[in-house]
């Protein structure tokens, strides 16, 4: 007996061709995301559509699929291949500085997973669950970033290390939040997934 990984996410069906299809191209899409860089106009910060194509993997495919979708790319990462930011790749990527982010994609995945199962998947528990799981995410990274940082530079503080990773990176982290559930509920309509 398989775990389904249908639109109800139950137990007892198998995996079908078109769950393992749509998983492996959600999983690229976070990759091309990842190459993806803007640039805010006047300052000298720059970031990836990488965290657009996770919430999109969740709002698009569900909880079940989506969360795999995450998981298959960070593994993919892991082997090695440059899927990451900067067409980079390996463990070398997950455990330096800013790896944590990437691992707290997990949590992304868990909180809308969790929420959209106990409130279902209209749109306010949707965005809670969302912004709540990036929260997670910023902590967790964060967290990792100091760890790193303390024992290849030096010691950081919290406010300092938030205000290289997290801070300039809320309102376009929102935007993405936005785009990705606007343009899920677009496909979603055309399509049965």
């Amino acid at each position: 007996m398989g775990v389904s990984f249908g639109k109800k996410g139950g137990v007892g069906k198998r995996l079908t061709t078109a769950d393992m299809t749509l998983t492996a191209a959600m999983a690229s899409i976070i990759a091309i995301c990842a190459w993806i860089t803007v640039r805010l106009p006047f300052t000298d910060i720059s970031f990836t559509m990488q965290l657009f194509g996770v919430f999109l993997a969740l709002t698009t495919l569900g909880r079940v699929r989506g969360t795999f979708a995450i998981l298959v790319y960070i593994l993919i990462g892991a082997t090695g291949l440059p899927v990451f930011s900067g067409f980079t790749g390996g463990a070398a990527a997950l455990t330096g500085m800013t790896g944590g982010y990437i691992t707290g994609f997990i949590f992304i995945a868990l909180s809308y997973c969790v929420i959209t199962k106990l409130f279902g998947e209209k749109l306010l528990p949707t965005v809670i669950s969302l912004i709540i799981g990036t929260a997670l995410c910023y902590a967790f990274g964060t967290a990792w970033f100091i760890h790193v940082y303390t024992g290849k530079v030096g010691s950081i503080s919290i406010m300092a290390a938030l205000a290289k990773c997290v801070f300039p990176f809320i309102i376009p982290d929102c935007i993405k939040l936005a785009l990705a559930v606007t343009l899920s509920r677009k496909i979603k309509r055309y399509a049965k997934l």
